[in-house]
């Protein structure tokens, strides 16, 4: 995994992604999923680009099943954007990086 991306799971999701000071875009992933592993790099460098503005979780949706059905996750993968604790936008499916950069240059 990498430096700049964090995981949670169903037991430190509220920790770390409710209570967070800064923005924290979630991305509901698994193993098996093939668009997910497509996405991971332009998660990578926005991780990065983003750093001190952004944080970005993966949470694996076999190993915390309890998480992505609370927030209705119905395919993968699915990006959802918390700030203040609040769900504020959601993203389904895999993106270029420049199309997830404008997304949440939107919204941040």
């Amino acid at each position: 995994m990498s430096e700049h991306i964090i995981n949670v799971n169903d037991d430190t999701f509220d920790q770390t992604v409710l209570q967070s000071q800064l923005p924290v875009l979630v991305d509901f992933w698994a193993e098996w999923c093939g668009p997910c592993k497509q996405i991971a790099p332009a998660l990578e460098s926005l991780a990065v680009e983003y750093e001190n503005r952004l944080i970005i979780a993966k949470l694996n949706i076999d190993d915390s099943p309890n998480t992505p059905a609370k927030y209705g996750v119905r395919g993968i993968p699915t990006l959802m954007l918390f700030k203040n604790g609040a769900l504020e936008a959601t993203k389904i499916g895999n993106e270029p990086k420049s199309r997830l950069a404008a997304w949440l240059e939107r919204l941040l």
